[in-house]
């Protein structure tokens, strides 16, 4: 740590500077555990100074082991860097606090020292720093190409410089190479699971396009391998748009074209929308065109199944129809969703087809309009925007999403009306677009959503796709609604509310491992079994999940800490190609892929999950549920299930969310499942 010296060995800024941070951490090393927050503000106020230096990145970089020795991250989760998150660093990093700033920079530097081999930490090995890092930097690209933003700036002042010197000073030691092929891998992972929502995707190609376009950008030698797919699957899929040429010269050149030309296209468009989940505003050009000339292209471009075939022409004006009204450039992905919506074969159900062609006459009211507006402009008309909403959830109806917001019960709603339901979801849109007001049913007493309080929700969400958008304000209010109407019940209010708020498939049996009084582990053994004798194929007499079913889990981080309750939905429960019994089911929070610690992690593709779904072996789901529905007049065998099965799980349990659960232990919960988190 030799200090930096001008040509006449005068100490510079950051020589002082950095002198000043020495003695200040020493303080804070000096002092004893209970005290060192006394001294935080004095580290913390040195750090900022010698970051703000040219050449302070790696002066604290330097300082790494010294600064965390001292105590700097103690009592906060920088203290174990095994669990960080590379995906929240970015909002740490961008936040308005200039010591959550300091805290995270200071963090990913010395993340930096130990991936260099410059800090040998105890918990982190080099390489799985070196991944972190190369996944910060790719998630938050802008931060190393681009200077800071009139907001940034108004936010954050001269921080957010220094944050982008920071950045440019990790990629440089660690490689921009690294970076994109981060980045890829995190873009293939995400739509792996087919989103409905793939805006902040979209965003992410473009400005890799537009980075390796720009000669001032140095992507690294490997900045070709697999982001071409990506890029070409928005703006160069086929060779009328190879040149991105705007939409008057390529619908030009589809008029040019014959029908061996125009074949060629389709098919070249199908290909990259189903191998990317992505769709080009070109391909929505191309099929708007393909209207006037046959529906064998139609089917073509949409890159159907005989069931999807089948559907098109058999509903032939109906599918045009709905092409003319919701399907422009700028609502391009909605074309992915009627395509699978085609293929489900679900306009063979006998509402579905007057009730699409109501949704295209529907007259939405002034709330609806405003919103849609507000949130996704005026480009495309508010009832255009929604019959889009409407294709993309009937054939996607497990890429819903909550967006940033309290509402699972709501998303899972949608995602199993869409499943299982799909015109009584259509009926929900209706009553929530047109007449601005849903109305359910609790035990025989109507609810409607405009006389209901308010929600799980306390800002109305706007980060949703556009049927969420408009339905899921009315739901969560409903939602809220019949958890009140529990209150004073004996038990958990789920057990009711669930039958009434998803549909009738709910069973009534209702089975709990959590005393809501004390939010301690309860009956954990009967639990575990019931819930084996119920769901898995060898216990249950071998028999399907006929209906997704909707259950609680106890969400668990990195490091197996509770972090909440949450809702999903059980969709099958099948052995994976390794005939390890999986289940599989349906998670609404926008990104399905996380690790719950002691090595449960969520998988979302390659043990046989289908698009959408995400898995688990049996018993590490079984570890994390803490809620489920099942039929009490089917039984199964419970006690057929070895009580070895019983004892790993429940170890499980007792290592991460159950750890001070037990009866025995003191623990009062203070937000306990009655908080209607499931």
């Amino acid at each position: 740590m030799k200090p930096t010296v001008d040509v006449n060995g005068a100490a510079t800024t950051l020589d002082k500077r950095v002198a000043s941070l020495d003695d200040a951490i020493q303080a804070m090393a000096d002092t004893r555990d209970f005290g060192k927050h006394t001294k935080l503000r004095r580290v913390l106020e040195a750090l900022r100074r010698v970051l703000r230096q040219p050449g302070g990145a790696a002066a604290i970089q330097d300082r790494a082991q010294a600064i965390e020795d001292a105590g700097l991250f103690q009592g906060t989760d920088w203290a174990s860097p095994e669990i960080l998150i590379p995906v929240l660093a970015g909002p740490g990093l961008h936040s308005a606090d200039a010591d959550t700033v300091v805290m995270e920079a200071t963090s990913e530097l010395r993340m930096l020292a130990v991936a260099r081999g410059e800090y040998a930490h105890p918990t982190l090995p080099a390489d799985d720093a070196r991944q972190f890092l190369s996944q910060v930097l790719a998630t938050n690209l802008e931060l190393l190409f681009s200077a800071p933003s009139e907001a940034e700036r108004a936010q954050q002042g001269r921080t957010a410089q220094l944050i982008r010197d920071l950045f440019r000073h990790l990629a440089e030691e660690i490689g921009y190479d690294s970076v994109l092929d981060n980045l890829v891998d995190e873009i293939w992972r995400i739509l792996r699971q087919r989103p409905i929502q793939v805006e902040a995707v979209q965003a992410l190609i473009t400005r890799i396009a537009v980075y390796r376009g720009d000669p001032d950008v140095d992507l690294g030698v490997s900045a070709g391998q697999g982001i071409d797919r990506l890029i070409t699957s928005l703006f160069g899929t086929t060779e009328a748009c190879r040149d991105d040429p705007g939409m008057e010269v390529f619908r030009s050149r589809l008029e040019a074209m014959d029908a061996g030309g125009l074949q060629y296209e389709a098919s070249g468009f199908a290909r990259a929308m189903h191998d990317t989940g992505l769709v080009s505003p070109y391909h929505a050009e191309l099929l708007r065109f393909l209207l006037h000339e046959s529906d064998y292209l139609v089917g073509e471009a949409l890159g159907l199944s005989d069931t999807g075939r089948n559907c098109l022409l058999r509903y032939s004006q109906l599918v045009h129809r709905l092409i003319e009204v919701a399907v422009h450039p700028q609502t391009a992905q909605s074309l992915y969703g009627l395509a699978l919506l085609l293929d489900r074969g679900i306009l063979y159900e006998p509402p579905l087809v007057p009730a699409l062609w109501r949704q295209l006459s529907l007259e939405l009211a002034p709330a609806a309009r405003e919103r849609l507006t507000a949130v996704f402009g005026e480009d495309v008309e508010p009832r255009a925007r929604l019959t889009a909403g409407v294709l993309s959830m009937l054939g996607q109806p497990l890429g819903v999403g909550q967006g940033d917001n309290p509402t699972c019960q709501s998303a899972r709603a949608l995602s199993m009306w869409s499943y299982n339901d799909p015109d009584y979801l259509l009926q929900m849109v209706v009553w929530a677009a047109r007449d601005d007001e849903v109305l359910m049913h609790f035990e025989g007493q109507p609810i409607s959503s405009k006389d209901s309080g308010t929600g799980v929700a306390t800002t109305l969400p706007m980060d949703l796709d556009p049927v969420s958008l408009i339905v899921v304000p009315h739901l969560d209010r409903i939602y809220a609604e019949m958890g009140r109407h529990c209150v004073g019940r004996p038990g958990d209010p789920h057990r009711w509310v669930n039958p009434e708020f998803h549909g009738w498939w709910t069973p009534r049996g209702f089975h709990i491992n959590v005393d809501v009084a004390t939010g301690n582990l309860v009956d954990l053994d009967e639990f575990l079994r019931q819930f084996h004798a119920c769901y898995h194929p060898a216990y249950n007499g071998e028999q399907p999940l006929i209906h997704p079913q909707p259950a609680g889990v106890a969400v668990t981080d990195s490091a197996a800490r509770y972090v909440g309750w949450h809702a999903i939905t059980i969709l099958r429960v099948a052995p994976d190609p390794q005939d390890v019994m999986r289940v599989y089911f349906f998670n609404p929070n926008n990104d399905s892929g996380q690790d719950w610690g002691d090595g449960v992690v969520v998988s979302t593709a390659g043990n046989g999950e289908r698009f959408g779904e995400a898995s688990l072996p049996f018993d590490q789901f079984a570890s994390r549920l803490y809620i489920f529905h099942a039929d009490p007049l089917e039984h199964g065998e419970p006690e057929r299930v070895p009580a070895e099965d019983i004892a790993r799980i429940t170890g499980y349990i007792e290592r991460s969310w159950g750890n001070d659960r037990r009866p025995a232990g003191m623990l009062q919960a203070l937000e306990g499942p009655a908080g209607l988190g499931t």
